[in-house]
């Protein structure tokens, strides 16, 4: 297994659709074994999509745990949400937008089902609410070439573009 590089905002790649997994293979299993090495790795780290990785091809496939042990590995293929209901405003934050400290109020459902695949191919259905509910939702936004900010006002998005520049300015200096 092996660690991947996870883009950073406001990397063009972030904007790539995944695409659909049709051949669960070896190769495929190869990739799904690196994003949870990848996950588990990073610190703070909830879940990740292929989206958001340097990999090429990037395929529509997210790997999620929850769990304070990382015991609990969800990988969801080809997901699509098919149900929400209510809705929910939380504070959110992305491996892919400087996670230490550029986090934001995000609007999201408040329940979802989401039908999938296994990383095996087989079909799967979830029916989730709360954390990881605004998980799923997520990581499929990302699936489809969006990320959190892309739900912010545009005054939210230049402060978080100011930010960014501030950081940078400041890793350069020191």
């Amino acid at each position: 297994m092996s660690l991947l590089t996870i883009l950073q905002y406001p990397d063009p790649r972030l904007k790539r659709i995944g695409l659909k997994v049709e051949n669960f293979d070896a190769a495929f299993q190869k990739v799904v074994d690196d994003m949870f090495e990848t996950r588990y790795t990073t610190p703070q780290c909830a879940a990740l999509a292929a989206t958001q990785l340097d990999l090429n091809p990037a395929w529509s496939v997210t790997v999620i745990d929850l769990s304070e042990k990382g015991d609990e590995p969800l990988c969801l293929v080809n997901p699509i949400i098919i149900h929400t209901e209510g809705e929910h405003i939380e504070t959110e934050g992305c491996m892919s937008v400087y996670p230490k400290f550029i986090h934001e109020k995000v609007k999201r459902a408040k329940k979802i089902t989401v039908q999938a695949q296994d990383r095996y191919g087989q079909p799967l259905e979830i029916t989730a609410e709360g954390y990881l509910a605004q998980c799923i939702q997520h990581e499929v936004d990302h699936l489809l070439g969006r990320i959190f900010v892309d739900k912010l006002p545009s005054f939210k998005v230049e402060k978080i573009k100011r930010k960014i520049k501030k950081y940078h300015r400041h890793f350069k200096e020191n």
